[in-house]
């Protein structure tokens, strides 16, 4: 599991440098400002899970899912730390049905 450096946008713009997604998950930063632009290069649709930490009146609050279709990307975010944010490394565990062909940039405005 990759740790994803927080790539931050800036009035002189941004380059941003896309990572392949780790067979295992990645983490990353949480934020308000905070979010994930997936990119698939696959022939398949892949979905990518977000593990929400956050509970309500003591339920769980259920993980975030996005379809990223092929040949497709997605922007996913903001991600609310207090919904995503683990207590034990303060990052927000990021889950692909397949890392085939994914990369993946989180980045803050």
């Amino acid at each position: 599991m990759a740790t994803l450096g927080t790539q931050v946008i800036a009035l002189a713009g941004l380059g941003p440098t896309y990572a392949a997604a780790a067979g295992g998950g990645d983490k990353c930063e949480v934020g308000d400002r905070v979010f994930l632009h997936v990119k698939n290069g696959a022939g398949s649709p892949v979905t990518v899970t977000l593990t929400s930490v956050a509970a309500f009146r003591g339920q769980s609050v259920s993980n975030v899912t996005v379809s990223v279709p092929a040949s497709g990307e997605r922007m996913i975010g903001p991600l609310s730390p207090d919904l995503l944010q683990n207590a034990s490394d303060g990052l927000c565990a990021i889950g692909y049905s397949s890392a085939t062909s994914v990369t993946v940039a989180a980045l803050r405005i």
